[in-house]
């Protein structure tokens, strides 16, 4: 019997633990009162614990947790444990840990202080300079028993604190983020950013600590004029990723990459000769800018805007929104222009033309402009004629056709002739009179000696009237300078015919008699 109690009494020792003082071990809670709780660590006696060292997650009968002894055998005789001291002592060594390797920790600021901020870090008291906080703006109450990470900038191994940096950790945070997205893209990729930047020629994008730059031509299918009309500050949207240049640090981004190209079927959209409908966009001095639908533009360029009429300002005849039909007459998928036409949908009124106009007919016209070598005449159905300075009349000298005639005047004019090809007709109003010069030519022979007016003076001689709306000039040889410079507008001449040109209908004089 001696002997049995013995083993017995052997067999326990050996299956109590070899605990000793200072040391963390393993405990299970095997009962929670309301002041304190009872841990079991494998010992022959077991240790209490104050509730107080627990927190709400780490009480529960069966769990295991580290527990500090202070003491093999207290007064009562149960061993002395502390959960307080073992977190404190892990948590201390863990804090040395980070802070030789340079990793981020979590802290609660719990307390404002002079300076800076108290922090908890595993147990662990920290201080954290209003310097290195990065918590401008924001409130205490967001700050106190709030989790945040920092870096562990300091540590006093005597008195076992620490000093803290928030921006640092902050900064740690980005940069690691930044690495581990520069892993994350890949070209053609879609993904989310905000728009940080916006200038002439583009967007920069934030991927989330990454800028990518959104070039204003991958912004639109359509032509744009500013990035502005497609992005706002600030605004959060999906980009495709088209370049990637780590050692640069450089991402081109797309847009318009995320939606199908407009052009990819444009021939099976529009075909060469159909009618469609657009939108004016743009209005330039050479032609008008058609959208026919996102992000496909046709040009009609000036000289397809009308068969007759010269167009000299497109702002009068269109306004941006206009909405236009049109005809296709070109589709160049390569170079993305279309080329449209509106006279295309009328008739060519110049294929009739020379039938409708033969030479000799008399017509009727309204005056439209004005230029120094005629007069344009409009037409009754919208072509336009001129008269040229010369066809005005038989024997008048006309220098301004506008001391004559005035724009929107109706007049009655001879066809000369009519040019389909070139899109000219030439008018004569002399040509509805007889030619008088065989005439003139009969009044005033060779020798003839006549008193005249003197209505012009020049290098080249004196233009003199002869009689109503008939002038000739005395030539510079045949006067005397002495007289040449003396002669004004409205003196009396008396000259001799020297030469009369029915063809050019020309009276040469002289006032050498």
């Amino acid at each position: 019997m001696t002997k049995e109690l013995s083993a017995m009494e052997e067999l326990y020792n050996q299956s109590i633990k070899i605990l000793k003082e200072g040391q963390i071990i393993k405990g299970r809670i095997v009962s929670i009162k309301a002041k304190e709780v009872l841990v079991d660590v494998g010992f022959k006696s077991e240790g209490i614990v104050s509730i107080s060292q627990f927190s709400k997650e780490d009480l529960g009968v069966g769990k295991e947790l580290d527990f500090f002894i202070d003491c093999i055998e207290d007064d009562s005789g149960m061993i002395g444990l502390s959960r307080d001291k073992a977190i404190r002592i892990q948590g201390w060594d863990k804090i040395v840990k980070n802070a030789d390797e340079g990793t981020l920790v979590e802290g609660r600021p719990v307390k404002k202080v002079k300076g800076g901020f108290l922090i908890d870090v595993v147990g662990i008291e920290g201080f954290l300079p209003t310097s290195l906080s990065s918590f401008r703006g924001l409130l205490d109450k967001n700050i106190l028993n709030h989790p945040f990470k920092f870096k562990i900038i300091k540590v006093n191994n005597l008195r076992h604190s620490i000093i803290l940096s928030h921006r640092e950790a902050m900064q740690k945070a980005k940069e690691e983020a930044k690495e581990k997205l520069w892993q994350d893209l890949k070209v053609g990729g879609i993904y989310s950013g905000t728009v940080k930047a916006i200038t002439d020629f583009g967007a920069f994008v934030d991927l989330g600590g990454v800028d990518g730059l959104l070039y204003i031509t991958d912004m639109s299918w359509s032509k744009i004029s500013h990035p502005s009309e497609i992005v706002a500050l600030a605004d959060k949207i999906d980009v495709v990723i088209l370049k990637l240049d780590k050692e640069s640090g450089k991402v081109s981004l797309g847009l318009k990459q995320r939606f199908p190209d407009p052009w990819a079927d444009i021939e099976t959209k529009y075909n060469v000769g159909s009618k469609v409908k657009g939108k004016v966009v743009n209005i330039l001095p050479y032609g008008v800018f058609v959208e026919l639908e996102k992000g496909i533009e046709g040009l009609i360029h000036v000289s397809e805007i009308s068969w007759t009429k010269k167009v000299n300002n497109l702002g009068e005849m269109f306004a941006i929104q206009d909405t236009v039909e049109v005809q296709v007459l070109n589709i160049d998928k390569e170079s993305r222009k279309i080329s449209l036409s509106l006279k295309q949908l009328e008739q060519n009124p110049w294929l009739e033309a020379e039938a409708k106009y033969p030479q000799g007919t008399k017509v009727q016209g309204k005056i439209r402009g004005f230029a120094t070598y005629g007069v344009f005449v409009e037409l009754d159905n919208s072509l336009e004629g001129m008269v040229h300075i010369s066809d005005i009349s038989w024997t008048r000298r006309v220098a301004h056709p506008q001391d004559i005639f005035k724009k929107g005047q109706k007049v009655e004019v001879v066809v000369l002739s009519v040019d389909s090809q070139n899109r000219r007709i030439a008018l004569g109003l002399k040509q509805l009179e007889p030619n008088p010069w065989p005439e003139i030519a009969a009044k005033y022979p060779l020798d003839t000696v006549i008193e005249t007016e003197v209505v012009n003076v020049n290098d080249f001689g004196v233009f003199v009237k002869i009689d109503e709306d008939l002038e000739g000039l005395v030539y510079a040889s045949e006067i005397d300078k002495d007289n040449l410079t003396q002669l004004k507008s409205g003196d009396k001449l008396k000259v001799k015919v020297i030469k009369v040109d029915i063809e050019q209908a020309k009276i040469g004089l002289s006032a050498k008699i």
